[in-house]
């Protein structure tokens, strides 16, 4: 996920794909002035990875200040009309009296699915807890393919949800990849998300197995999913 011969250095960590459902700001709307002001204001082993592999570990954490409930967060800029506006637009038909009392807010992770022209996609389950035992998924060299995720989101506003997965090949860090996903609403119906089409490596050094890890963060830095896995790429599916 996240692996694709024909990418170069320079798009790796400045993706830009689609969500779709109703109560989502992508990265162009996410700049705007509103969507600042409603942020809170910044305070300033094993197979894997270890800590010092993985930077996007290290990249970007900040302090930000406290959290308020979606009701505190209306009633205090209620006088902004720029920003009134820019909530209505992302709460959408939200019902505030459900989820305004939770400072908090959480993403749960749905599904996850590899698509592959003219092949079945490729369900893959989340464990309960842990990381998937054994391979995870298979892929063939030189194929075409694209991640699709579903995921909710409760309680609160989440700013700044981020997807980053990293692929080491014996060890070696060999793809990095970070996408800013956006900030979401709470609402009943889950988000879908798809990520642009890649191309898998191809030849003798390219097949093999592959360790990754996957995970979702917001800009609190709370990871919602954190998952290791193992995958192949071989001549044929």
């Amino acid at each position: 996920m996240g692996f694709d011969e024909t990418k170069n250095d320079a798009k790796k960590d400045t993706t830009v794909s689609e969500t779709k459902k109703t109560g989502a700001i992508t990265n162009s709307e996410d700049d705007n002035e509103p969507s600042k002001q409603f942020a809170r204001l910044m305070t300033e082993g094993s197979i894997y990875a270890s800590e010092d592999d993985d930077e996007e570990d290290v990249e970007g954490k900040i302090e930000l200040g406290p959290q308020y409930t979606l009701k505190e967060q209306l009633e205090k800029d209620k006088d902004d009309e720029s920003l009134r506006r820019w909530k209505e637009q992302l709460l959408g038909s939200v019902d505030i009296n459900s989820v305004g009392e939770t400072p908090e807010p959480d993403v749960k992770i749905l599904s996850l699915a590899i698509k592959s022209p003219g092949r079945p996609d490729i369900f893959l389950p989340i464990p309960e807890t842990g990381n998937p035992k054994g391979l995870w998924f298979r892929l063939k060299e030189g194929s075409r393919y694209s991640l699709m995720f579903t995921f909710q989101v409760s309680n609160n506003i989440v700013l700044g949800l981020k997807y980053f997965n990293t692929v080491w090949k014996t060890r070696v860090k060999v793809d990095s990849t970070k996408e800013m996903l956006g900030t979401f609403s709470p609402q009943i119906e889950p988000y879908t998300h798809g990520r642009p089409e890649e191309t898998t490596p191809s030849g003798f050094f390219a097949r093999g197995s592959y360790s990754a890890k996957t995970k979702f963060v917001d800009d609190d830095n709370k990871c919602y999913l954190e998952i290791s896995y193992a995958f192949d790429i071989q001549k044929d599916w």
